[in-house]
């Protein structure tokens, strides 16, 4: 193994992190799957400072990344849904932004050119107020200080579904634009 490989390697320990933090919330340890969910949180950061100070990017972390991030929100968007503490609407339109991605990504790479994803600053905004939400139910679930008023979780489930459907739009418009260019250069050579 070479230094090289610790991103990767991180991304992998994250993706492992799911099954006991889903565990811990199925059997109502919220106290541990608050202290999982921000230790796979801070591994995220890491890997990423790891791999853009020392250039140890591979296109492996590029997919790594990205898929241990997603499979931990969705799951445990998914659980707290279940269990009644995020509405399920919210949790679905969520896992649909994903999924309209996912596609367009794939479509764009099948049948335009290659994808180079770069995520948008709505994006990123949506997925810092997704990880927010996170902390905010987890916190209070677990009791660990005293609870944080209920508005505030109203507050962060409004601004998450709001950045939701405004990123979801925007990567829509980005790649439709970016695709209609990519025909136009195609047709006019």
């Amino acid at each position: 193994m070479k230094a090289s490989d610790l991103p990767n390697l991180i991304s992998i320990l994250r993706i492992a992190f799911v099954v006991p933090v889903i565990f811990c919330m199925l059997e109502d340890f919220y106290g541990w799957a608050l202290s999982l969910f921000l230790i796979a949180g801070a591994s995220d950061g890491l890997d990423g400072c790891l791999a853009r100070c020392f250039g140890w990017t591979s296109r492996l972390g590029a997919i790594l990344d990205p898929l241990g991030d997603k499979l931990l929100m969705v799951a445990v968007f998914l659980v707290l849904s279940s269990k009644g503490y995020l509405p399920w609407w919210l949790v679905s339109l969520v896992i649909l932004r994903d999924v309209i991605i996912v596609i367009g990504a794939i479509s764009y790479q099948t049948l335009i050119a290659k994808v180079d994803m770069q995520p948008l600053r709505v994006s990123k905004l949506n997925t810092g107020l997704q990880i927010l939400l996170v902390l905010v139910v987890l916190y209070n679930l677990a009791a660990v200080g005293p609870v944080l008023p209920v508005m505030v979780s109203q507050i962060l489930i409004y601004a998450v579904l709001i950045t939701t459907v405004v990123s979801g739009a925007a990567y829509v418009v980005s790649w439709g634009r970016r695709a209609q260019k990519a025909v136009n250069r195609r047709e006019s050579t």
